[in-house]
């Protein structure tokens, strides 16, 4: 069963998800120490592509022993690990205006800690409001007909 070390939560709320994509990531030993503490964090983090591969770019994963890593930064860009086909693929939808790779969660699938990031779209503000409504109005149904 899969462990969430870090989530995104801000963004299913902000940005329309369109797509769902997982990939490993390129970290070193203590890094991955830290991340299974639950230490990462994903705010303001984004996916960049960058001459055919992808970089998860503004994470922060602090240092397993602070006094034990001189030089080490936080929040340094981290290679994605993918297949070139989805490289490929991935390339094709970053180049469509208003679209972004938004990271949504770092997890463990066996003993490897994956990213799971999504092809997401900005929602605007009456987007949103829109959505609020719908949802209170489908709770307000339920309640109604007394079911939970």
């Amino acid at each position: 069963m899969p462990r969430i070390f870090a989530e995104n939560r801000r963004g299913a709320f902000d940005y329309d998800l369109l797509e769902k994509f997982r990939a490993g990531l390129v970290l070193t030993g203590q890094e991955v120490k830290s991340i299974k503490l639950g230490r990462a964090s994903l705010a303001g983090s984004y996916v960049l592509p960058q001459q055919a591969e992808l970089w998860l770019v503004g994470c922060h994963i602090p240092p397993y022993q602070p006094k034990n890593a001189p030089g080490y930064l936080a929040e340094r860009n981290r290679k994605l690990l993918l297949q070139k086909r989805e490289l490929r693929y991935l390339a094709g939808k970053a180049s469509q205006k208003g679209l972004t790779f938004l990271p949504l969660k770092l997890y463990t699938d066996r003993s490897q800690i994956k990213l799971e990031f999504a092809l997401a779209k900005p929602l605007k503000k009456w987007d949103k409001r829109e959505i609020i409504k719908k949802r209170e109005a489908a709770r307000e149904m339920r309640e109604s007909l007394g079911t939970p």
